[in-house]
């Protein structure tokens, strides 16, 4: 048998001396692009297994050619080790959880276009097996300790999902397709908190948990009411169930007062009798049993008035309730995802501190907070074996999130999974500079500062200021495709983190209450003048654009400032009172601002829309068609305005979109639109504005 054409050759270059063959050179980084955001693949949800050998995780991946998303379901040796998948490709899978025994890992997913049901999959090898069949999406899951039961949160099915239920394959003509077009019934709306993005209109059908038997699939309510239960956790002994629920009378959508309750896993009443563990009337939540199960650990937030300002502490309670320690009063960072070590004597936590997320610890008792997994960087999410091994997803800003271990025997923090290894060894990509600059009051304030790629000390660069939604957020030293954009394509990129700004104690984060656009104004706008300070930004090429509330803070700015040439409002807002009923923030407008028909000089004074007139800048207006966390009004309203004064503008709206953009294609499209924007009127390009796409 003669050898084939590539064998040939082989042998051929086996004769060759090997100072003659020719070796090829090392491939050299190169800077990023706007595709390279879809051969970046989103790592989350890490789970160790019982035994500590191996963690679980999510691999989500945007597939441009079919516009959408996958995501499966991996698993990685925590000794080291090739990763494997477990889920299948095509389908996706979410939210995988071990069995305590370890025999089981379950998780979520919609196959054949069906609801969102149980899966589980046997570790001795096999295919998945569906372990529920409800006519409505399963939202949530929790294991018993003794691995024969799930706790499952469930929503009130509509009428359309059980008849759909009912009839099945009834109404399909050959080829699968509906027989009979489907009608839309009016929506009939009777609640104050009536809308919410991602879901729309409201109704009272309402989130409860049920108890699933594994044996034989059983599957009984244990809660009840007109009123959404959320974040279910058992108890050591499987007996009892701890979850939170805002049960506030006489009505939840009037308050934020979310306590934490217990329920026994074997009622049959419907939760009829809970017992109430916390009182406080503020938000308290994301409940997590001791070891021994005599108490609870969770969130709260002892200032209802501050809502989202407020800092969230961890505290710690019997599980019967009574008296209630707050941990980390002292500590003064939000705190979130409470759980117990092993031996029940410490709490751990993710702690929001000085641009990072870290995991923190501390005393079930009280006393000194310990960072016990730290660094410049984004700790995501964390799980925690009985023998103190941690697994964490880490985001880092020259590396998107990876699952990382952390044995309890050395506490040295290892990197496991390599799933966006090939990508990033390609790119040449700008190491952020933590800073630290006065505003115009004195106030010291934060910042990450990304030179442009090719910088080169003693010129100027175009820079572009970036505000960050929330306000209550901030920006972290994590992996940012946009800010390596910007700074791949010579602009400085400026990520302030102004007051309103979470990681630096509850009185700068509530300092813009009812105030906005003015302290965190100066804040921004105090990073492009110690950018131009440092001779890195060109005072003569300066944009300015943000998403959410980073896109209220660009119409702020605009409306003050004539110094940026080119700006982009992403779903942002600028008339107040326009939005009160129409997104999502009714509760938060009250508590803030008061409401309208009573305070309107104040909801005017805080809408850059009235001041329009001023704007001469630029600006590009974009949003999603059906958001309704801030709905695409504020967009139309703001160009409305510009056009009608014969301003530089234009109005993007993208079909089908949320708040948070889903579809490659509109992420891309984004994205090549901000570029063009501000080469066109930041650099002077003379391609146009608007990119032929």
């Amino acid at each position: 048998m003669k050898p084939g054409p590539c064998l040939t050759a082989a042998l051929l270059l086996a004769l060759v001396p090997h100072a003659a063959v020719a070796q090829k050179p090392p491939m050299q980084p190169r800077p990023i692009t706007v595709d390279d955001l879809f051969q970046i693949r989103e790592v989350s949800d890490p789970q160790l297994s019982p035994d500590a050998q191996s963690v679980a995780y999510t691999v989500k991946t945007l597939l441009v050619k079919e516009d959408k998303s996958e995501e499966r379901i991996w698993s990685v040796p925590t000794n080291g080790g090739d990763a494997i998948p477990l889920s299948a490709e095509a389908v996706s899978s979410s939210h995988p959880r071990w069995s305590p025994d370890g025999k089981y890992l379950a998780f979520l997913s919609a196959r054949n276009e069906g609801k969102t049901q149980v899966w589980l999959l046997n570790r001795a090898g096999g295919e998945a097996q569906r372990l529920t069949g409800t006519p409505q999406d399963v939202d949530d899951f929790a294991w018993s300790p003794d691995s024969t039961r799930l706790v499952v949160i469930l929503r009130d099915p509509s009428e359309e999902e059980l008849a759909e239920a009912k009839t099945k394959d009834k109404e399909k003509d050959d080829d699968g397709k509906d027989k009979k077009p489907k009608t839309r019934k009016p929506w009939v709306i009777d609640r104050l908190q009536f809308k919410t993005d991602e879901v729309g209109y409201l109704d009272r059908r309402r989130a409860h948990l049920y108890i699933l038997e594994l044996a034989t699939k059983n599957l009984t309510q244990i809660s009840s009411g007109d009123y959404d239960d959320a974040h279910p956790v058992w108890s050591p002994d499987s007996s009892l169930i701890a979850f939170a629920s805002n049960r506030s009378k006489p009505d939840p959508d009037r308050t934020y007062n979310t306590d934490i309750w217990v329920v026994a896993a074997n009622n049959t009443d419907k939760g009829a009798q809970l017992i109430q563990v916390t009182t406080n009337p503020g938000d308290d939540d994301v409940p997590s049993w001791s070891p021994d199960g005599k108490l609870i650990t969770y969130i709260t937030q002892l200032d209802p008035r501050l809502f989202q300002y407020a800092t969230h502490h961890i505290a710690v309670s019997p599980a019967s309730g009574g008296t209630v320690r707050v941990l980390t009063q002292s500590f003064d960072r939000n705190a979130t995802e409470p759980r117990f070590s092993p031996d029940g004597r410490s709490i751990y936590f993710i702690a929001d501190d000085d641009g990072t997320q870290i995991l923190g610890s501390v005393p079930v008792n009280g006393g000194q907070i310990t960072r016990a997994v730290a660094g410049r960087f984004m700790l995501y999410a964390y799980s925690l074996a009985k023998n103190g091994d941690i697994a964490a997803q880490i985001d880092m800003p020259d590396r998107p999130s990876e699952i990382y271990s952390q044995p309890a025997s050395t506490n040295k923090l290892t990197r496991l999974t390599k799933t966006n290894d090939a990508v990033i060894t390609q790119l040449k990509l700008v190491q952020p500079e933590y800073i630290q600059f006065k505003s115009k009051d004195g106030t010291p304030v934060h910042g990450y500062l990304y030179k442009p790629l090719d910088y080169t000390p003693g010129k100027k660069y175009p820079a572009i200021l970036r505000p960050h939604g929330g306000p209550v957020w901030a920006y972290y030293a994590e992996f940012t495709h946009l800010a390596q954009l910007f700074a791949a394509n010579g602009y400085a990129v400026l990520l302030p983190n102004p007051r309103g700004s979470t990681g630096y104690g509850e009185n700068f984060a509530k300092a813009i209450f009812a105030d906005w656009g003015n302290k965190d104004y100066q804040d921004d706008t105090a990073m492009v003048d110690y950018a131009i300070a440092q001779g890195i930004a060109d005072p003569e090429k300066l944009g300015v654009g943000g998403w959410s509330y980073g896109g209220i803070s660009t119409d702020f700015i605009i409306a003050q400032t004539t110094r940026f040439k080119a700006a982009i409002s992403g779903a942002g807002e600028a008339n107040n009172t326009s939005m009160y009923g129409h997104d999502q923030y009714q509760r938060d407008y009250e508590t803030e601002l008061g409401v309208p028909w009573e305070k309107h000089a104040l909801y005017d004074k805080l809408s850059p829309f009235y001041r329009v007139t001023n704007i001469t800048t630029p600006t590009l207006f974009m949003g999603g068609e059906i958001d309704w966390n801030v709905p695409i009004l504020g967009g139309e309203q703001m160009y409305q305005a510009m056009k009608s004064l014969g301003r530089d503008t234009q109005l993007v709206v993208y079909p089908g979109e949320y708040h948070e953009f889903k579809a490659p294609s509109h992420l891309k499209d984004r994205l090549e639109r901000y570029l063009a924007w501000y080469a066109h009127y930041i650099k002077g390009d003379p391609s146009p504005a608007t990119p032929k796409l």
